[in-house]
């Protein structure tokens, strides 16, 4: 059982606005593996570049295609986990509750959460290549679909390498940041840029800080700023229960 820093607990259970960043870890422990993990048996002669590019998407869009086929199958037949669940529960007892993810899974929705911000987007949805519309419905085979409104290349909505973020989500992270009392940052090593910030700008405006992750990676401290190396499944549904202990059992 970790130990808790009392400066969170309190902090937890007078908050107004928690606010979350999840990061590979937590999809780690559903059996997700990460974009450069997952390139193995069939993909390992591949390099990023040709999977996860807008100029990889232009050279081969099939072999691009091939590559979410495989990642968005493998993502289908994984389950939310402990952390995930604690996460839901969590955003159903504090007023309010902003949850920022890097992962592309659609995880978190799955356990039942009900606002997620993806910074990365997520692998089940797709959008035209050339203006950005997302249709309501795709056919999920190796064929390639085409925009309904322009007639362009759909593509996985993700982010991909040399790409921004989609604007409304960083905005609407950053504000969680800089307006919550308690920042948690789960299974991201916060050294990737811009959501690394994130914690960072977080505590510069006063919130508590509770970092949960596997390794020290781009850890730093300060006045209100907390760390807790484990699993997320195991640390954040403790937390969950020491935080509100007259939770039931998630």
């Amino acid at each position: 059982m970790p130990v808790w820093p009392a400066e969170v607990i309190a902090a937890l259970r007078s908050a107004e606005h928690v606010a979350v960043l999840t990061g590979a870890g937590v999809s780690a422990e559903s059996g997700i593996p990460t974009f450069r993990d997952a390139l193995t048996g069939l993909w390992e002669n591949y390099r990023p570049e040709d999977l996860a590019t807008p100029e990889g998407f232009r050279r081969d869009p099939r072999l691009v295609w091939s590559w979410y086929r495989t990642r968005r199958l493998r993502v289908g037949t994984a389950v939310p986990n402990a952390g995930h669940r604690a996460l839901a529960a969590m955003e159903r007892v504090v007023p309010r509750f902003s949850l920022v993810t890097q992962n592309v899974d659609g995880l978190h929705e799955r356990a039942g959460s009900r606002d997620v911000i993806e910074l990365h987007g997520n692998i089940g949805r797709v959008k035209c290549f050339d203006c950005s519309r997302i249709p309501d419905r795709f056919d999920d085979t190796e064929a390639l679909g085409h925009c309904g409104f322009c007639g362009g290349m759909l593509r996985p909505d993700v982010v991909w390498f040399g790409e921004f973020l989609p604007p409304l989500a960083l905005s609407r992270a950053q504000e969680a940041a800089l307006s919550c009392d308690v920042f948690l940052s789960i299974g991201t090593s916060n050294v990737v840029e811009p959501a690394a910030s994130l914690p960072w700008t977080a505590a510069r405006h006063g919130a508590v800080v509770l970092v949960v992750n596997t390794t020290d990676e781009g850890q730093r401290f300060g006045e209100r700023i907390h760390h807790l190396t484990g699993l997320s499944g195991e640390i954040v549904p403790a937390l969950l229960r020491a935080a509100w202990p007259d939770l039931l059992p998630i």
